[in-house]
């Protein structure tokens, strides 16, 4: 394998570990390895929360990352219905209680269909979106007032599933720029209630899924055997 000339990694990124956290273990392997600095970037942000397919650029492959970004995703989650966090996660507590004795696994379906087709989306104040050059989770956490403009995004299929009151999972094909847990937000209020991601996953990034990706903590031992091209 050439890293300079560049190659392109798929890792299946554990729980809490953040995407720059993988980005600088893995640049700083590569780097050990080769005997030089190597350039690596990630091409699509997962939530420390989140597990599931994270691709990486090195070298020169870093010129593909708006590419890869722009493939379809694919991803498993489950939602909790009834309750809301502040991020639309775990990330933090839950902060308000909504009723769910009106809902029903056929409410539910028919609210999903809803969510399928080219949607408009108010991406979460906890996210990596900047707002005059700071990113958005930045000033949230600081307790500032964030507002972020929806975007235009596709969702090309929702499936319900499993329906296990107040919890639901379920599987989003969708396009680049998706929050999950915006999506949470958006069922939730759909649903005349409240909703926020228990548990995540990335399973598909365009053609790679997560079945074939380098698991990151046998990633060092991986690298020691792989030859790798003398530049």
């Amino acid at each position: 394998m050439d890293f300079i000339e560049g190659e392109i990694l798929a890792f299946d990124k554990p729980y809490e570990w953040t995407s720059f956290g993988i980005v600088a273990r893995v640049r700083w392997l590569l780097s050990q390895r080769i005997g030089c600095k190597v350039k690596v970037g990630h091409a699509g942000t997962l939530d420390p929360l989140a597990t599931g397919v994270l691709m990486l650029c090195t070298g020169r492959a870093t010129k593909r990352i708006e590419e890869l970004q722009a493939h379809t995703k694919e991803y498993e989650a489950t939602l909790k219905l009834g309750a809301t966090t502040p991020s639309f996660d775990m990330e933090h507590p839950e902060d308000a209680i909504f009723p769910t004795e009106h809902i029903t696994r056929e409410l539910v379906e028919r609210t999903l269909v809803k969510f399928v087709g080219t949607i408009e989306q108010t991406p979460p104040a906890y996210s990596a979106c900047k707002i005059k050059g700071t990113h958005a989770y930045h000033l949230a956490r600081r307790g500032k007032e964030v507002e972020l403009k929806p975007k235009t995004l596709v969702i090309d299929k929702i499936e319900l599933l499993d329906y296990s009151m107040p919890f639901i999972k379920i599987r989003v094909v969708c396009s680049k720029g998706t929050y999950i847990r915006a999506l949470a937000r958006d069922i939730g209020l759909a649903l005349g209630s409240g909703a926020y991601l228990t548990a995540l996953r990335r399973t598909r990034v365009g053609d790679c899924k997560v079945e074939d990706c380098l698991r990151f903590d046998t990633f060092a031992e991986w690298l020691e055997q792989v030859e790798i091209t003398e530049n």
